[in-house]
């Protein structure tokens, strides 16, 4: 595997991604979306999630294709956010046609970010005001780090952020991840080493890697209360998938978070990956889901990596630590 022209998710043919945030609020929202539907599958690992119209993506529901996936801050409030994106693609003239009716399918996931220092002193939500810009954003090219969804995100050690990735197999087909990572668990080891490192392409995140022992270091304690975290993240691939083969490469892409975050899928986190499919090649499932991991991993990374401090942070960053 090599990694894609952009190393973005974006690299997957097809596929544009937006972000919009507040800085003051301190958070955000990343809208992956494409020119006509894609299929989608899920899977929910975490034991505190917060998702919007994931029933529909289970394999035996009527509903092939979506219009769009949101990945919000917020918590509970965050999945207003797909609201916005709606009313975007509606005026878009985009959505299932029931009857003369069209409605936008727009599956959402959460992250908590509300204890992150920001203003959230609001009297009406601005998550779907976000949600429409972060649709009108899209494109094929986006920011990592302290943006989007990824824009008050936190870890046990560093701050969070949004990160993505892409991996080119030998045949041809492409794999990309867009992950943010705000989770109870740490990315990097005590030496601040990433985790993720044996995956590293060239240096997209620092270059660092693990080398030497394995030291694990002390085993890492609760620092966030329940339905406080939480990574969420999206596959893609331009492999020819059906539903029923994005949940299964759903499920093998969260061995990329287990590899990038320690520990990861705890009850506090509501780690959840949505598979994507454009269907433009053959598919090979075996090789799809070791590369989907993999390059889960890297983003997961690429995310803490790409932090950039603001006002009023409650952690620091790993750039600004590394020097």
């Amino acid at each position: 595997m090599q990694p894609g022209p952009s190393n973005l998710i974006t690299d997957v043919e097809g596929l544009r991604v937006g972000n919009a945030q507040d800085a003051r609020l301190k958070s955000g929202v990343t809208v992956l979306t494409a020119d006509e539907p894609f299929a989608c599958g899920v899977h929910v690992m975490g034991g505190a999630p917060g998702t919007r119209e994931t029933d529909l993506l289970a394999p035996d529901k009527m509903v092939q294709a979506v219009d769009a996936l949101v990945l919000a801050g917020g918590s509970a409030f965050g999945l207003g956010a797909a609201e916005g994106v709606m009313a975007g693609l509606r005026a878009a003239g985009r959505g299932f046609a029931v009857g003369e009716a069209l409605v936008p399918i727009v599956p959402a996931a959460i992250l908590f970010d509300l204890l992150n220092g920001g203003d959230k002193g609001w009297e009406d939500s601005p998550y779907p005001a976000l949600g429409r810009r972060a649709f009108e954003a899209a494109a094929s090219q986006f920011t990592l780090g302290t943006a989007g969804a990824g824009t008050g995100a936190m870890t046990a050690r560093w701050k969070g952020g949004l990160g993505s990735a892409s991996a080119v197999l030998e045949d041809g087909t492409t794999v990309g991840a867009l992950v943010a990572v705000n989770a109870l668990g740490s990315v990097t080891a005590p030496s601040g080493q990433f985790w993720a490192g044996p995956w590293e392409m060239g240096a997209e995140f620092g270059g660092v890697g693990l080398g030497g022992p394995f030291d694990p270091g002390h085993e890492p304690g609760p620092e966030k209360r329940q339905g406080e975290a939480t990574t969420i993240a999206i596959v893609a691939t331009d492999a020819g998938l059906d539903k029923a083969a994005l949940t299964r490469l759903a499920v093998a892409a969260h061995d990329g978070l287990a590899r990038a975050i320690l520990p990861s899928h705890t009850p506090f986190d509501g780690d959840l990956v949505f598979a994507v499919s454009t269907g433009r090649r053959p598919a090979d499932p075996f090789r799809l889901g070791h590369a989907a991991a993999c390059t889960l991993a890297r983003a997961v990374a690429r995310g803490v990596f790409e932090a950039t401090p603001a006002p009023g942070d409650r952690q620091p960053c790993w750039r600004e630590w590394r020097g």
